[in-house]
């Protein structure tokens, strides 16, 4: 038998139009922390937002040409791209509602957990959700 080596999806990137725009609205919207801004020249930056946890962490890719210009804000062909996960359903969802976030439902209770679908500043699809647990 093999041993096992760690491994863990650890990043994922999002195309976004401006860098500047996308870290305002990640942390004052989804409360996420600017972990990595880092300059990599030629207008480029590696810029990282996350939970200081050691969750999964989101790249910011601002767009390079019209190709990824055209897929800011639709990345997936409409669906739930990234999920963000809550121990606290109502808290969560209230502030988000105050800061602006679009919520494109009502909150609904699935087996799974509370959760709603909402839209981030270019409108990709997200849900906010509060897993039950054991599920």
């Amino acid at each position: 038998m093999t041993a096992k080596s760690a491994r863990r999806i650890a990043t994922v990137a999002l195309l976004v139009a401006d860098y500047g725009a996308a870290i305002d609205w990640y942390r004052d919207c989804l409360r996420l922390d600017l972990l990595e801004d880092v300059d990599l020249g030629g207008g480029k930056r590696w810029v990282v937002m996350g939970t200081p946890d050691g969750g999964a962490r989101v790249l910011l890719a601002k767009a390079d040409g019209d190709a990824q210009r055209e897929r800011i804000g639709d990345q997936t062909g409409g669906r739930v791209f990234l999920f963000l996960e809550t121990d606290d359903f109502g808290r969560d969802h209230a502030a988000m509602a105050a800061k602006g976030v679009v919520f494109l439902e009502a909150p609904r209770h699935e087996s799974y957990g509370t959760v709603a679908v909402f839209a981030d500043l270019h409108g990709n699809r997200w849900d906010l959700i509060e897993p039950k647990h054991g599920a």
